[in-house]
């Protein structure tokens, strides 16, 4: 399940990526637009910082640019920063991988041969979405679901 973290880290790239490249926003105008608190922003807009998604700029002029390109940012990259990894248990994670303590028979459970397809089918979804195809949908106000598993 996305956390509030995730969420609010999500719609806070979507606002960034409607400013023309190189055009700082504000944390406050940001934090304003889509109804976060703007200590938890600051704090989101710091992690994103440290995984190369956003730049920040103190100062006169300055806020908060996206790194690179909306249509070079995928969905599931921001994700996995803010609420680590996409699979629902850690014996399905690709990039997190733990072994569950009460499982005798990984190759032949039945929880973990479910999740795994459910993480394969999140991941297809997240991972081939970018910033720009959010900031469109957004625009849009239309949604078209077609998932084929």
């Amino acid at each position: 399940m996305l956390t509030k973290k995730g969420k609010y880290g999500l719609k806070a790239m979507v606002h960034l990526a409607g400013f023309p490249p190189g055009e700082p926003s504000l944390v406050t105008d940001i934090a304003t637009a889509n109804s976060i608190p703007k200590k938890f922003l600051d704090t989101i807009l710091g992690e994103l910082r440290n995984a190369g998604f956003v730049n920040s700029k103190k100062g006169k002029g300055g806020g908060y640019t996206l790194a690179r390109s909306a249509q070079d940012i995928r969905v599931g990259h921001i994700i996995r920063v803010l609420d680590g990894p996409l699979a629902p248990i850690q014996c399905a994670s690709r990039t997190a991988y733990r072994r569950c303590d009460d499982c005798s028979d990984e190759k032949s459970c039945g929880v973990r041969l479910v999740m795994l397809e459910a993480r394969e089918a999140i991941a297809q979804i997240l991972d081939n979405r970018t910033l720009a195809d959010m900031r469109a949908l957004a625009l849009s106000g239309e949604q078209e679901f077609t998932y084929t598993i």
